[in-house]
């Protein structure tokens, strides 16, 4: 984080006066803070990728003026100002786009340079959203302060009925087929206890051969074939190889029941990764591979 200057400070003094709102309300934000924010904010600056894909879907776009790099959803976010990583925000770009109200997301946004942009006398907003109920939660909270509370309510009414169908499916089903997750290659790590990916492989009626470990635990190829997964998956994000590739470092393994089986699946990693929404889609792909003839031929090979 930079260091900021005098200079800095007294033009962030100034600043301060030019943006106080002219209304302003108490609210209590994700993390349980009482926040003093805009009636209805104007300039919006979204701290993290899945805080700006939130807000694209609630619709309230238009009052974005920053973001932060790798918020590529929808693709419209990618025309927006950036305002560094949501691990190193750039402060001096976020005075200069002269924001009313920061959104943060406690799990990424360093705390120290919240308190710096708080500091400046800019109001943040925080969520912490935990799991799917939460998410949905923190949508709702959004479209609170964003005024779009008709947007979030039929959204979230949208996304807990296809949950409520997920669950529904799956109960039926006695199997539970043992999931190997793969987020990276060298070395192999997987999705592990209190993951967003550990809580869909159960709720999508899998068992998750990572999930009584560490949040993201390394394993060896040896490590692999004791486990003996049913069905493997395997992140987008691994390292930028193609498909057949990633898939081919599998197949060398034809003891892997996964492998045996033709059971090795691509999957989108900001649908299983990233705290929004659209992780109820990632759900619905992975019920769908878990539970073919439970769900329908699965898509998602």
């Amino acid at each position: 984080m930079k260091i900021i200057g005098s200079a800095l400070l007294l033009y962030c003094f100034f600043f301060t006066l030019l943006v106080a709102p002219v209304t302003a309300r108490l609210i209590v934000d994700q993390t349980g803070e009482k926040i003093e924010l805009p009636e209805d904010p104007k300039r919006v600056l979204s701290l993290a990728p899945s805080l700006t894909e939130m807000i694209f879907s609630l619709q309230a776009e238009d009052r974005l003026v920053g973001v932060t790099r790798y918020s590529n959803f929808p693709a419209a976010a990618n025309k927006i100002a950036k305002v560094g990583s949501y691990v190193q925000l750039d402060l001096e770009r976020i005075v200069a786009i002269r924001p009313d109200l920061c959104i943060a997301i406690k799990d990424g946004n360093p705390r120290r340079t919240v308190d710096a942009i708080k500091a400046l006398g800019i109001p943040v907003f925080a969520i912490d959203p935990r799991n799917i109920e939460e998410i949905l939660d923190a949508l709702l909270l959004l479209g609170d302060i964003l005024g779009a509370s008709k947007r979030a309510e039929e959204l979230v009414a949208e996304l807990e009925h296809r949950l409520l169908q997920v669950k529904e499916k799956v109960a039926s089903s006695q199997d539970r087929p043992r999931v190997f997750f793969q987020i990276a290659d060298i070395p192999i790590v997987s999705a592990g206890k209190d993951s967003y990916i550990d809580r869909l492989i159960t709720l999508a009626g899998g068992s998750n051969l990572a999930g009584s470990l560490t949040a993201y635990p390394r394993f060896s190829w040896e490590n692999i074939m004791l486990l003996q997964p049913d069905v493997v998956l395997i992140s987008s994000m691994d390292g930028g190889k193609s498909p057949e590739t990633m898939k081919a470092e599998w197949q060398r393994w034809p003891e892997i029941p996964a492998v045996r089986n033709n059971q090795l699946h691509i999957v989108d990693a900001d649908l299983f990764n990233r705290p929004t929404g659209r992780l109820i889609a990632g759900l619905e792909i992975l019920a769908d591979i878990l539970h073919p003839v439970d769900l329908g031929e699965s898509s998602a090979k």
